[in-house]
C-alpha cells in the first residue's frame, strides 16, 4: 500500500473504516486502526493517516521497545512530538487506549458465573493483565461457579514469582470457596507455560484432590490475551 496516497483516493474495499465494517477490527493491521482515530494524515503530498500510523508505530518502537508495549503508555506530550500529530489526535489515540484499558480492567461483580476461561481471564485483568511484576492470583468460586471472591497470593520481580499451594487453599478454606481458578501473569505477554508453572500445577492438583476443592484452570494472562493449562492439556473445559 502506498502511504503517501490519501484514504479518499484508495479504492472502497482498502480504505481502513471501511474494511472495519466489512472484516472486523480483529483483522486490521495496527497501523489501520491507528488511521482510524487520525482520519487525516500530514497532508498533501505527504503521509497519508495510514502511513502516518506506521510511522507513529515505527517512532514509538525506538530503542527496540515493542510498539504496542510503548502504545500502551505513551502520553499526548510524545505522540506531538512527530509531524502530522496535534493536539487533537494525540487526544484521540491517547483516549482510544486508556478506553482499551478500562474494558480490560472490568471487574465482575461477586456472583457472576465464572464456566469458561475466557470468563475468568476478564475476572483477573485487573489484577494480572497489564502488571509489570509476576503476579499469582486466585479465583474462588462456590458449588454452582459463581465468584465469591478474587485474592492476590502472591508479588514477584520481573521474571517470576513464589508461590506455595498452601498459600492458595489456606485463603481458599478462609473463605469458604468450593472449587478454584488459579492464574499467574508473564509480563514478557509470552504465554507458554514454564516448567515451573506445570510443575506448580501438579502439585496444586494433588493438593486438590486430599482437599476436595477441585482446581478448574490455571491461566497465564499477558498483553491482552491468556492461555488456559487445562485447554492446553485437553482442549476442554469441563468444570465438574
Amino acid at each position: 500500500m502506498t502511504y503517501s496516497l490519501r484514504i479518499a483516493d484508495l479504492p472502497l474495499s482498502e480504505r481502513p473504516r471501511e474494511r472495519l465494517l466489512a472484516v472486523g477490527a480483529k483483522n486490521l493491521a495496527t497501523a489501520e486502526l491507528i488511521a482510524i482515530l487520525l482520519s487525516t494524515g500530514q497532508g498533501k503530498g505527504k503521509l497519508s493517516a495510514i502511513g502516518l500510523g506506521q510511522h507513529i508505530l515505527q517512532q514509538l518502537s525506538q530503542n527496540r521497545r515493542d510498539s504496542l508495549d510503548a502504545l500502551r503508555d505513551v502520553k499526548p506530550q510524545e505522540l506531538m512530538q512527530i509531524p502530522g500529530v496535534g493536539p487533537a489526535k494525540a487526544a484521540t489515540i491517547v483516549a482510544a487506549v486508556e478506553l482499551g484499558k478500562r474494558t480490560f480492567q472490568f471487574r465482575p461483580h461477586e456472583r457472576a458465573v465464572i464456566d469458561n476461561p475466557a470468563a475468568a481471564a476478564a475476572a483477573l485483568s485487573q489484577d494480572l493483565m497489564w502488571q509489570n511484576q509476576e503476579r499469582f492470583a486466585v479465583l474462588m468460586l462456590d458449588v454452582k461457579n459463581c465468584l465469591i471472591g478474587t485474592q492476590i497470593i502472591t508479588i514477584g520481580t520481573a521474571t517470576e514469582t513464589l508461590v506455595h499451594p498452601r498459600e492458595i487453599f489456606r485463603e481458599s478454606i478462609r473463605q469458604g470457596a468450593c472449587k478454584l481458578i488459579v492464574a499467574h501473569n508473564h509480563p514478557s505477554g509470552n504465554l507458554e507455560p514454564s516448567e515451573a508453572d506445570i510443575e506448580l500445577t501438579k502439585q496444586l492438583l494433588l493438593g486438590a484432590e486430599y482437599l476436595d476443592i477441585p482446581v478448574l484452570d490455571h491461566l497465564i494472562l499477558g498483553n491482552g490475551n491468556h492461555q488456559s493449562l487445562r485447554q492446553l492439556i485437553t482442549t476442554l473445559w469441563n468444570p465438574d
